[in-house]
C-alpha cells in the first residue's frame, strides 16, 4: 500500500492561532496535538498541520495555499473572514488587475484567494491547492510516491491530485529558488508499515534522513528528489 497524505506541516511561533484561523477560514476543526495542531482533511481535502517553532523563516517559503471561490460575492466573504480571523493582506508583487487576492494568516504563511471561473481549481473545494516550489522530476516522485495521477505536465509545472479529486498539489517548475537550511514547510505522510514504504520511497529517488522512534511511534524523515524533507509515520 502506497503512502497517504496525512497532512501539509508548517511550522509557525503560535500553532495555536494558525490551527484556528485555517479551521475558522474553512470551516473544519483544530484538534491540538503535542507540539502543536491539526486542522483534519478528508478523503478529498488535504490536511494542515502547524507545528510550533521558534526558528525564523529565511528565504521565500517552499509552498503556499490557494483557496478557491465560487462567486465574487464569495471571494469577498472570504477574504473579509480571513481579516476577521487574524489574517493581512500581503503584497508580493501582484497587480491590481490579477483575479486572487494574497493574504498572510497569523503565521506568516502565505495563502492566495483564488476568484470564481478558475479552470484548473474546479471542482477542487475549498482548499483548491497546495502550490509548491519544485521541479518537474519531484512532480513525478510525488505522483508515484501517492499513487496520484498526473492532472497537470506542462512547461516544467506539475500537479498531482486524488484519484477521488479534491485538493491539487503542484509544483511551479524551474527556476527553482535556492534552499536556505531546513524547510518550515512540508509534506508529512502515513503508512501502515512505515519502514517498508520508506525503501520504496527511496527507490523511487527519495533520501532517508533519520529514522526516529520504536514500536508504535515510528517516524521517518527523509528528503524528496530536490532535497525538501518530508515526514514519514505510521498509520
Amino acid at each position: 500500500m502506497t503512502s497517504r497524505l496525512e497532512a501539509v506541516t508548517l511550522e509557525v511561533a503560535d500553532a495555536a492561532a494558525a490551527a484556528a484561523f485555517w479551521a475558522g477560514l474553512l470551516g473544519r476543526e483544530a484538534v491540538p496535538e503535542p507540539g502543536g495542531a491539526l486542522v483534519p482533511g478528508t478523503e478529498t481535502q488535504v490536511g494542515l498541520r502547524f507545528a510550533s517553532s521558534s526558528t525564523e523563516q529565511v528565504g521565500p517559503r517552499r509552498l503556499h495555499l490557494h483557496v478557491t471561490s465560487s462567486s465574487l460575492e464569495d471571494q469577498q466573504q472570504t477574504v473579509e473572514t480571513a481579516l476577521r480571523l487574524g489574517g493581512r493582506h500581503l503584497d508580493v508583487g501582484q497587480s491590481p488587475e490579477e483575479t486572487f487576492v494574497v493574504l498572510a494568516d497569523p503565521g506568516g504563511n502565505e495563502l492566495c484567494v483564488i476568484g470564481p471561473g478558475n479552470r484548473f481549481l474546479a471542482g477542487t473545494g475549498h482548499l483548491g491547492e497546495v502550490t509548491c516550489d519544485g521541479t518537474r522530476k519531484v512532480g513525478l516522485f510525488w505522483r508515484d510516491a501517492l499513487g496520484w495521477p498526473l492532472v497537470w505536465d506542462e512547461g516544467g509545472e506539475t500537479a498531482v491530485q486524488s484519484p477521488y479529486g479534491g485538493t491539487k498539489v503542484s509544483w511551479g517548475g524551474p527556476p527553482v529558488a535556492p534552499r536556505h537550511g531546513r524547510n518550515r514547510q512540508r509534506l508529512d505522510l502515513v503508512a501502515d508499515d512505515p519502514r517498508s514504504e520508506a525503501e520504496r520511497l527511496v527507490a523511487l529517488g527519495a533520501t532517508l534522513l533519520a529514522d526516529l522512534g520504536e514500536g508504535l511511534n515510528v517516524r521517518l524523515e527523509l528528503a524528496d528528489p530536490d532535497g525538501n524533507e518530508f515526514a514519514l509515520r505510521e498509520a
